[in-house]
């Protein structure tokens, strides 16, 4: 008995033994592990690299446009921007001088500007996590059928979630505007309309599970998953509040040849007019006397040239509209799909350029005009998870692929210049830049920064970083870089056609006027901010506009040195 129990206290002290061995082994390797990701994060911090870039970096590439890990002792990339030494006052806002700071202050404006897009990602899927809950099932599922993403079947919204997908999030989202189905393809994408495709497919077709629901299936390659959403249309929103009135234009000397649908209604309202061309899936309702027209915008009727309101009796009630000469035309939800189809380009392309701007100038928005007029994804420098969400499917894609039409870039060092062979040059008034990039900061790529954020201390320390920013971006890549277009955002947005088909044509891309057409009549796409816009709002004060307008003056003087156009008028004097 006393041998057996002498065993069993030998055995348990060689577990004890055992036992601490093992811990001590597992916070060591514990320790060493965190050590190493410390070290990889600061690396990254240095080069200016997102933590969720989703591609590696090939070797080769590694070194471009990213400062090497000793940077990280250099004092002047961590101390802060009061810190930092001005010189005389003759010498500041000179090009030599802003070039100069600015190749100083890059790793630290990249560093808080991947900071500030990775903060933004929760804030766009956070609404969608309260609707994954609310939503259900509660449309007839249909079947699977055909999908070609040229020739659409379901021709309504069209709305991106690639990492959050799901059939509740989609029927929701199309019976809002009034949809009767809701289609759901390659476990992402979701497609709204009124007709029920045609081509049915073999059920196990579909079979991509959606991205936010697992057990779910959300069509295929090509293939859609099918739902009604009669059910859920109870609750939307009166679909008035989803037409936009486009205006009183002279009417077309052949309506019944120019729009392919038409309706002849006594006491025509705008509801009845902009609801049977929904469900016969056009975009444009019009409006003349008792009758009612639905097709596109084309080259005999372009909506370039309104005219007076007074001309349409000056009221948006169809029953009051001149017969005649005139009509009302308004925009139903229904998408104008003629442009929607893009693709990475099939063979890498021998010209490597790039979309740059400062943040805030409207490169996205140029991406959005850019992408549906040549048919081809864009690229970017960065990783945007919002975006991606949108549809840029080519912020996946790695930014030296060449793989895609052109590449976002906020960067402007000589080296990150020289990589590209050609660039558009996106040029935006500072004060409006200025007011959309710290909005984005704050609020997102569709919100309004609050009176508290524009009171506080960051807004004039922003204002005094980033306007240097501006003129130094714009004046390095006229130094640097080889072949430029040079386009401004207020021209951009008020001839958008004429100025995007000299983007179009510099990327070497043919299009038809239809498909520029169809990219006005999708303008806006989704970018323009959302909530209470603050009329004559002025962030800015005397000493603000003192500085700003110096470099305003600056970069004028440096495109008119380069045989560019200067600066809009409306930039100077504020």
């Amino acid at each position: 008995m006393a041998k057996a129990f002498f065993r069993l206290q030998k055995f348990l002290r060689r577990i004890q033994f055992l036992l601490f061995f093992l811990t001590a082994a597992y916070l060591m390797a514990g320790s060493l592990l965190l050590l190493q990701r410390t070290r990889l994060v600061l690396q990254q911090g240095s080069r200016g690299t997102p933590s969720n870039q989703a591609l590696p970096v090939p070797e080769e590439m590694s070194r471009v446009g990213m400062a090497e890990p000793r940077s990280l002792q250099n004092p002047r990339l961590l101390v802060d921007m009061d810190a930092l030494q001005e010189p005389a006052l003759g010498q500041q806002h000179s090009p030599h001088w802003l070039m100069s700071r600015n190749s100083e202050l890059r790793q630290l404006r990249r560093r808080w500007f991947h900071r500030f897009s990775s903060d933004q990602e929760p804030l766009q899927t956070a609404g969608f996590k309260a609707m994954k809950h609310t939503a259900e099932h509660k449309g007839t599922y249909m079947g699977c059928f055909t999908h070609d993403s040229r020739e659409r079947t379901l021709k309504g919204a069209v709305f991106y979630d690639l990492r959050k997908m799901t059939v509740g999030h989609c029927q929701e989202a199309c019976a809002e505007r009034a949809y009767s189905y809701a289609g759901l393809a390659f476990g992402a994408e979701c497609y709204c309309g009124n007709t029920l495709p045609a081509a049915a497919a073999k059920a196990e077709e579909c079979s991509s599970e959606c991205k936010g629901e697992k057990g779910s299936v959300c069509g295929g390659l090509n293939r859609l998953s099918v739902y009604s959403v009669e059910q859920l249309r109870a609750g939307a929103r009166p679909l008035r509040r989803n037409v936009i009135y486009r205006g009183c234009f002279r009417a077309p000397e052949n309506l019944t040849d120019t729009f392919p649908a038409s309706l002849i209604q006594p006491n025509l309202t705008v509801e009845m007019c902009s609801e049977f061309c929904s469900k016969k899936e056009f975009p444009l309702a019009v409006i003349r006397g008792q009758e009612c027209y639905c097709g596109y915008p084309t080259r005999r009727f372009s909506l370039h040239e309104g005219t007076d309101g007074r001309r349409c009796s000056g009221s948006h009630n169809a029953s009051s509209a001149a017969g005649g000469d005139y009509c009302l035309v308004y925009q139903t939800p229904v998408q104008d799909t003629r442009c929607t189809d893009r693709k990475f380009l099939t063979t890498k392309s021998k010209v490597f350029v790039a979309l740059s701007s400062f943040p805030g100038a409207g490169n996205t928005w140029a991406r959005h005009l850019i992408e549906h007029a040549t048919g081809y994804y864009t690229g970017s420098y960065y990783f945007d998870g919002a975006l991606y969400n949108k549809g840029f499917k080519g912020e996946k894609d790695h930014w030296r692929s060449r793989r895609t039409i052109c590449v976002k870039t906020h960067e402007s060092g000589k080296t990150e210049i020289e990589m590209f062979d050609s660039a558009i040059l996106l040029i935006r008034n500072p004060y409006k830049s200025l007011m959309a990039e710290f909005n984005r900061k704050y609020a997102g790529h569709l919100g309004y920064a609050t009176d508290r954020n524009w009171k506080s201390k960051e807004w004039p320390d922003f204002v005094n970083s980033y306007a240097s920013w501006w003129a130094s971006h714009v004046l390095e890549w006229l130094k640097y870089g080889k072949r430029l277009l040079v386009v401004h955002y207020e021209e951009l947005k008020q001839s958008l056609i004429p100025k995007l088909k000299e983007m179009v044509e510099f990327l070497n891309v043919t299009v038809t006027e239809e498909r520029l057409l169809c990219v006005e009549n999708n303008r806006d796409g989704n970018f323009k901010r959302s909530g209470a816009k603050q009329k004559n709002f002025e962030p800015f004060t005397q000493e603000m506009k003192d500085l700003i307008n110096r470099y305003i003056l600056t970069v004028d003087e440096a495109l008119k040195g380069r045989n560019f156009s200067g600066l809009p008028r409306e930039y100077v004097p504020r």
